[in-house]
C-alpha cells in the first residue's frame, strides 16, 4: 500500500486515519472553537419555542436548520423567520428541496435505493431546488442546506455570479454522505461553507477531515433514529478539540420523524425542539466538566449567516 499512501500525500491527504488524535488549531473568525445548532426547527412557532427554551436554560444557539424545506413555508412564515433571526442575530438554515425522496422516484424508495433519497433527480428537479434557494434567499434568510453535489456547484456559480447573494451560506447536509477526507475537500472546493459529516465518524476520522478543510465541521451529538440514533455526550469534550471550528448539533433520539412538517404537526415539533435543548444544556454542561478551556461564539457571531 506504500505507493497509494505516498500519492494521497502527494495531493495534500493523509495517508492514514491519525493513531494519535491531534487537536485542532483552526477557529471561527471570531477565534471561538464550537456553536451549538438545533436541527429539525420546523416553522416559526418552532423556532420562537427554541429561543424561549434556550433563554430560561441559558443556552446559547448560535443556528436552527429546518428540514422541511423553504417550498413548504409560505412568503409570511419566511418573512417572520427572517425577522425574527434578523432581531436576534442567528443563523436559519432552510432545506433545499425538493429531493428524489419527494417525488415519483421509485429507484428512492427500493431496498437499495436509500443513497439516491436525498440526490437530485433530473434537469427539472435541479431547476426546482434552485428556485427554491432563489425563492429563500428573496425572503432574506442567507443559509440553506444542499444534499446534492450538483446543487451546490451550480449554487456556487450563481452565487459568484449575483444570481444569488453573495453572502448566502450554503449548509452542507448530512445526507450527503461524503465520508472521506478527499470526498469532502471536493465539496469544500465547491462552494460549501459548512459540512455536516456522517454521524458515526471517528475521532480519529474526523481528526484527518479537518486536517484538509478548513471550513466548519457540523456534527451530531445526538442523532435522529434515521440518522444511527447515537448519544455521543461523553465525546463533546474531544469532539470540539479534535474538530474545531465545530457546530455541535442536538437532534433527538427515539423521536417521530416530522418531515415534512406543517400546521398539523406544530406541537409535536414544538415539544422536539424544546427537548432538544435540553439535551444541549446537558451536553455543554460535560463539555464545561471536560474541557472548561473550550471557547464558543458569543452572539451576535461574527460570520454568522444572518437574514438581512
Amino acid at each position: 500500500m506504500r505507493r497509494t499512501r505516498d500519492f494521497l500525500r502527494s495531493l495534500g491527504l493523509p495517508d492514514a486515519d491519525p493513531a494519535t488524535v491531534p487537536a485542532s488549531a483552526k477557529r471561527f473568525p471570531d477565534g471561538a472553537q464550537y456553536r451549538v445548532e438545533i436541527p429539525s426547527v420546523e416553522g416559526p412557532e418552532a423556532l420562537e419555542a427554541v429561543y424561549a427554551e434556550a433563554d430560561a436554560r441559558g443556552v446559547v444557539v448560535h443556528r436552527v436548520s429546518q428540514g422541511s424545506g423553504g417550498m413548504l413555508l409560505t412568503r409570511r412564515e419566511l418573512a417572520t423567520i427572517a425577522e425574527f433571526a434578523r432581531a436576534r442575530s442567528v443563523e436559519v438554515s432552510l432545506f433545499a428541496r425538493p429531493v428524489a425522496a419527494w417525488d415519483t422516484s421509485a429507484a428512492s424508495l427500493a431496498s437499495g435505493g436509500g443513497s439516491l433519497a436525498a440526490q437530485v433527480r433530473g434537469t427539472e428537479q435541479l431547476v426546482h431546488v434552485l428556485e427554491d434557494i432563489r425563492r429563500t434567499a428573496e425572503a432574506g434568510i442567507r443559509s440553506v442546506l444542499v444534499t446534492d453535489l450538483g446543487v451546490l456547484t451550480v449554487a456556487e456559480r450563481m452565487r459568484a455570479a449575483g444570481e444569488l447573494p453573495r453572502d448566502l451560506q450554503f449548509k452542507v447536509s448530512v445526507q450527503m454522505g461524503l465520508a472521506n477526507p478527499a470526498a469532502i475537500r471536493i465539496a469544500e472546493r465547491a462552494g460549501a461553507n459548512t459540512y455536516n459529516v456522517p454521524t458515526d465518524l471517528s475521532l480519529a476520522q474526523l481528526a484527518a477531515i479537518r486536517s484538509v478543510i478548513d471550513i466548519p465541521i457540523d456534527i451530531y451529538i445526538e442523532a435522529p433514529d434515521d440518522l444511527g440514533g447515537f448519544l455521543r455526550h461523553f465525546e463533546i469534550a474531544e469532539i470540539v478539540r479534535v474538530a474545531a471550528p465545530v457546530y455541535l448539533k442536538f437532534g433527538l433520539r427515539n423521536a417521530p420523524n416530522i418531515y415534512p412538517s406543517g400546521t398539523h404537526l406544530t406541537p409535536t415539533a414544538i415539544a422536539l425542539v424544546r427537548e432538544r435543548v435540553r439535551r444541549a444544556e446537558i451536553g455543554l454542561e460535560l463539555l464545561e466538566r471536560h474541557y472548561p478551556e473550550a471557547v464558543a461564539s458569543k452572539l451576535p457571531a461574527e460570520g454568522l449567516a444572518v437574514p438581512v
